[in-house]
């Protein structure tokens, strides 16, 4: 597994592509809940997770579910968790869900990237 993370717009779904060149992609603001598991890569992890949040409630077994039946995935995810804190409920308990499924997937990774400003910077492998 390879896990990238970084900023909205810092470059990370073009880091992904380069590092991971023959991945097929989906994109989790419109997959279908399943394709996770079969898929190489998935870009905007962080809008699947809100996505799932939003049809089935909290989703806490995610990252252990990815890695038993997808391992090679390559996750590419906004961090989300800096900034003012939300007023709504939802959106704090989806920014504390995603943060700590990125964290735990990060544990399962053989390699995490953080990209800010197009670069990416190893963190793990």
């Amino acid at each position: 597994m390879i896990l990238i993370v970084g900023g909205a717009y810092q470059g990370k779904v073009k880091f992904a592509e380069e590092l991971a060149p023959e991945t097929e992609w989906i994109d989790g603001r419109e997959c279908k809940e399943d394709e996770i598991y079969g898929c190489g890569g998935i870009h905007h992890f962080h809008a699947y997770i809100e996505r799932m949040m939003r049809k089935a409630g909290p989703v806490r077994q995610l990252a252990g579910e990815i890695a038993d039946r997808n391992p090679e995935i390559v996750i590419v995810s906004d961090e989300i968790g800096y900034g003012i804190v939300p007023v709504d409920a939802f959106d704090r308990e989806y920014r504390e869900m995603t943060g700590r499924i990125c964290t735990e997937l990060s544990v399962y990774a053989d390699q995490v990237y953080r990209v800010v400003c197009g670069i990416g910077v190893r963190l793990k492998g």
